[in-house]
This record gives C-alpha cells, structure tokens and sequence, in this order.
C-alpha cells in the first residue's frame, strides 16, 4: 500500500525591509561638547504574524539607548521586516522557524542599520552583539508554560 505523497515544505524570503526607523538626540549640540563615556542600553524584540496564506512577516526590533551619567546621547530604534514564503512545514516547525529563524536572517540587517543611523547622528558606530534568538525563544516559552500554571494558593 502507498501513501501519497506528502509536499515538500518550503522557505524562502520574499523581501527584507526597514519597516521604522527612528534616531533621536534629546540634548544635542551640548552632548557633543562632553567626553564621558555613554553606556549603552540594548533591547531586541522580534514579532511574527501571518499576512496571508503560506506568507508571514517577521519583525526584529532593536532600540538602543545611549546615556552619559543622567543625559541621553541618543536613542536609536529600526525595526527591520522579512516577508517569508512557508509552506507544508509542520505546525510544531513553524513556531521556532518564524522565532529563530527568520530572526537569525534579519538581525545582520538590523545591526548595519542601527550602526549607520548613529553614525549619521554623528556617534561612533554601535557595533551590536550576536543576539541567540533561540535562548529568547526557550525563554518566552518558559515563561508561557509558567504564566499557564495555576498558581497554588497560600
């Protein structure tokens, strides 16, 4: 007896985009006349959801915040978009493929993006480090599995 065959799942990007991007310096000209050292405050966020049958977008968001003891420098946000083909990938695929994966493809985006619009804001590149989008996925997961436990009363 044969079974028919099954489709082969498919992956592919249909386009990489800049969907927001925002610079802003709150105290400029006064913080390019001061030497301190900024510290540097990174967010990354990514967000996926499904524009039309077997078409997704995924969104990896980055804001990065610069201060000087109680001044910001700058606060610089992009959030970079992927539309993503998949088709015939098995539901219990699909959660970590739009978490991790197309993440992992938009981040190098992202990166150049921030490093160039605070460079254009007349700041040293910020070069970003690698991000594990798997360990941020294994968290969320974490915390949903947590959030759906009843609470034992005291």
């Amino acid at each position: 007896m044969t079974t028919p065959e099954q489709p082969q799942p498919t992956f592919q990007i249909e386009k990489i985009y800049v969907k927001d991007l925002s610079l802003e310096l709150p105290n400029a000209p006064q913080i390019f006349l001061q030497s301190e050292q900024p510290q540097l405050e990174v967010q990354v966020h990514s967000d996926a959801g499904q524009v039309s049958e077997g078409l997704f977008q995924v969104v990896v968001t980055v804001t990065v915040t610069a201060r000087a003891g109680e001044k910001t420098l700058f606060l610089a946000e992009a959030a970079q978009a992927g539309i993503f083909t998949v088709r015939n990938v098995p539901a219990a695929d699909l959660d970590s493929l739009l978490a991790i994966a197309c993440p992992n493809i938009l981040y190098p985006y992202v990166r150049e993006t921030i490093s160039d619009v605070v460079t254009r804001g007349g700041f040293p590149p910020v070069l970003l480090a690698p991000v594990s989008f798997e360990a941020i996925h294994a968290q969320r997961l974490q915390a949903a599995a947590g959030a759906a436990q009843p609470q034992a009363a005291n």
